[in-house]
């Protein structure tokens, strides 16, 4: 078993409590106490949902609970990034200490650590940068690992969320915070500098292939977290792979390509 296998998530939803929302720019890092459930493999989710206003209205279809990457874990607590992109999201943006929470969790196959003592590159775009805090975590616990960071977002707001994780190199689309460019233009000058490397991927599904393709051309191991709604992605050789059963984590190496519908929002 990997040294960062998780127990069986339960088999039924767990009623939370909120105990903070810290404010990143465009995003909410929700918490929430949560002393019973089983730790969390890097890269697994929740499915989560608020236990008060879960409809639309009467007229309207229900809020249903949506997958989130646990974004990190401290003693008796769990934390998600969220974003404000429609009505799901913005109920759970609205909530606040003391209410409650519904969740079902930790799911899905996370992160495996690098092999064959290769360094750590961590890649993520958007709310997609969510699981790699928690790997950063769980990497950093291995004092003898090299970590390097790479986030990439549209805007000063968004960017912001880069405080999620710490010693990040920051890419933004306007330019209006660190390298002024694609994200993968800052991938390709830490693979030059030094190719022995393995990287680990979560965020928009141009990203998501754009990485896969450059690590495929230089050889380069790489675990892509997918989005939950990914649903069926092609399977290199043929054949799918479905994000549910065996990701949200897949293995680079078994894609044919990142299909648009498979990755984080921007």
């Amino acid at each position: 078993m990997s040294e960062w296998s998780a127990a069986p998530a339960p088999l039924e939803r767990r009623l939370l409590t909120v105990v903070g929302v810290e404010r990143l720019g465009a995003y909410r890092v929700l918490r929430v106490a949560d002393v019973e459930t089983p730790e969390p493999r890097p890269g697994q989710f929740a499915m989560i949902a608020a236990a008060e206003r879960w409809g639309g209205g009467e007229d309207q279809r229900p809020y249903l609970a949506r997958a989130f990457s646990i974004a990190r874990r401290r003693v008796g607590e769990s934390q998600f990034l969220l974003e404000d992109v429609g009505p799901g999201t913005r109920r759970l943006c609205e909530l606040a200490e003391g209410d409650g929470l519904w969740a079902l969790g930790p799911l899905g196959k996370g992160f495996e650590p690098p092999t064959q003592r290769r360094r750590a590159i961590l890649v993520g775009g958007g709310v997609g940068i969510a699981p790699l805090a928690i790997l950063q975590d769980a990497l950093e616990a291995q004092a003898e690992r090299e970590v390097s960071v790479l986030l990439g977002f549209r805007d000063a707001a968004r960017a912001e969320g880069a405080a999620l994780l710490r010693g990040a190199q920051v890419a933004t689309d306007d330019g209006s915070v660190g390298h002024h460019g694609l994200l993968t233009e800052l991938l390709s000058k830490e693979l030059y500098r030094d190719s022995r490397a393995q990287v680990y991927a979560c965020g928009p599904a141009p990203m998501l292939e754009a990485v896969r393709a450059m690590c495929a051309t230089r050889d380069v191991p790489a675990q892509l977290a997918l989005a939950c709604y990914g649903c069926a992605v092609p399977k290199r050789g043929g054949g799918y792979l479905r994000v549910c059963v065996d990701g949200p984590v897949i293995d680079a190496a078994e894609l044919e390509h990142v299909a648009e519908h498979a990755g984080a929002p921007s």
